[in-house]
């Protein structure tokens, strides 16, 4: 009986049905399983692959492939020998025998014998007709590079620039032959407990290679200001400064610079300058023999709790505004002080320490946005960068204490504060257009003192409004009190600088 030519399926008809087409059934099922088995083995081989990868029995392949590319470094440094330059007893100031004393001393350093001092570090190439990176400091003050290769070749290179914020150096070496570069990997790619290696020159024991993983990213260790740093447990000595990192294609992902270590050998905390900031420096010293950064005429502070309180900002995330370099591109584009950067050219401002770095990054004479709280509203305003001085930097003039018999002086919390005169100006060499409170003294035990203001600063506003005369000064505070604040902002005038201090208001006993 042929079952399949039944039309209408009673409850036989589909059991025949059944026994009948079983092996179709299996025949379908083992096709459909092995098509599984096709798509399973061609999108998971990557992720298998990247597994192995990541877990690798050696590292032999890569260290044979890389160890080329990567040089030793010394650099001598003609110094004054150390004996011959022992200093003279110190004398008081003001002794009639200073003057003949740092004559003689001065006389004596210039005279002195210069001892070679030789420095050892790590380096690699870049490009094939000898452009290589190292640290800055591996060559500061050298006097003469030179760099050997893996196969014991000598060269001497040239400084072509250096970037001393990023601690990288550029070097030229000049050969017939061609060297073996190595490529930069994309930094932002790599992830916490990625593999990685390092080969350089630790003790002057080139040729070194080590392994480890990614132990965090995003280190501030306050080395400079923009501190970025890779930290990885891949062991790192002295030597290894200015060598390369690599990831598992052979890529470098950071420069190492500097190690973590209590007794000056590695205990597992090495920091690298990641691959994108050293890529984007290099290219600056390759065209224009020193870094090109943005610069934007701020001075920023932390959104802390009592500085964001007085302000109403209810957040720690960003940056305030402080003061504003006058004729500078934050002036130009509107930014004031007590303003809070939270985005700037679409990077979040998450920490104070971010700003510098990402207006850094942006370079000279782009046009940006910058996102700004300003009074509870977040504006957007377009401003265009200027370019970093490669030598500025901030200069403090430390004050002398005042004295304390001043007149009209009125003590407010823990201050003792005085309407600015022309004597006063002289005094404590304060420009006759600032306007503002002089603080002569305050106790030490005082929130103000603890907040960082000292004797000699000029209070010019108080919660966002000028002072000149003491009532001022109280009225703003008990404005604040009256509205619950829980500190009150003064923005300070200290030797050609203004910064904002938050003081925390009186607590009641």
């Amino acid at each position: 009986m042929n079952y399949n030519k039944i039309s209408p399926l009673k409850n036989e008809s589909r059991v025949a049905v059944r026994e009948n087409t079983a092996p179709q059934n299996m025949t379908r099922a083992l096709l459909l399983l092995l098509t599984i088995i096709a798509f399973a083995t061609l999108f998971l081989s990557p992720w298998q692959s990247a597994i192995a990868r990541g877990a690798p029995d050696n590292f032999v392949d890569l260290a044979e492939k890389l160890s080329p590319s990567v040089v030793n470094i010394s650099s001598t440094q003609a110094v004054p020998d150390e004996d011959e330059t022992r200093a003279m007893p110190e004398l008081a100031p003001g002794s009639p025998f200073q003057e003949f004393f740092e004559q003689f001393n001065n006389r004596r350093r210039e005279q002195a014998p210069e001892t070679p001092r030789v420095s050892v570090g790590s380096g690699f190439f870049i490009t094939k007709d000898g452009y290589l990176v190292t640290n800055n400091h591996v060559i500061a003050d050298a006097s003469e590079v030179s760099i050997t290769t893996s196969e014991g070749d000598e060269y001497t290179a040239e400084i072509i620039g250096r970037d001393t914020d990023l601690d990288i150096a550029l070097l030229k070496v000049d050969a017939d032959e061609e060297f073996e570069p190595l490529k930069f990997s994309n930094s932002d790619d790599i992830r916490v407990g990625q593999w990685v290696i390092s080969i350089g020159n630790p003790f002057g024991l080139g040729g070194s290679v080590t392994a480890g993983i990614i132990s965090a990213r995003h280190r501030r260790i306050r080395a400079g200001p923009y501190d970025d740093f890779i930290q990885t447990d891949a062991s790192i000595n002295r030597g290894n400064s200015g060598g390369p990192l690599f990831d598992m294609d052979g890529k470098v992902i950071g420069v190492n610079t500097m190690i973590y270590t209590p007794n000056g050998g590695n205990i597992g905390i090495g920091f690298s300058i990641p691959s994108n900031d050293v890529e984007r420096t290099v290219a600056h010293l390759m065209e224009f023999g020193r870094p090109i950064r943005g610069w934007i005429g701020v001075s920023i502070q932390p959104a802390t709790g009592d500085t964001a309180d007085s302000i109403g900002y209810e957040s720690t995330e960003g940056a305030i505004v402080g003061d504003v370099t006058e004729g500078g591109p934050a002036e130009a584009a509107g930014i004031l002080p007590y303003d809070v950067i939270t985005h700037f050219n679409g990077e979040h401002v998450k920490e104070v320490n971010d700003l510098p770095r990402i207006v850094a990054n942006t370079g000279a004479n782009a046009e940006v946005e910058v996102n700004i709280w300003r009074n509870g509203e977040e504006i957007v305003l377009t401003l265009v960068t200027a370019e970093k001085g490669a030598d500025e930097a901030e200069e403090e003039a430390e004050k002398e204490e005042a004295e304390e018999e001043k007149p009209v002086q009125n003590e407010i919390l823990g201050m003792r504060i005085s309407p600015l005169t022309d004597a006063l100006n002289e005094q404590f060499k304060i420009p006759s257009d600032i306007e503002g409170l002089l603080v002569s003294n305050l106790s030490r035990s005082s929130d103000a003192a603890q907040s960082g203001i000292r004797p000699g600063d000029v209070i010019v506003q108080v919660n966002q409004r000028d002072v000149s005369e003491v009532d001022e000064l109280e009225d703003a505070i008990a404005r604040a009190e009256d509205a619950g604040r829980k500190a009150v902002l003064f923005r300070i005038y200290r030797a050609g600088s203004y910064f904002l201090v938050p003081v925390k208001m009186p607590r009641d006993e």
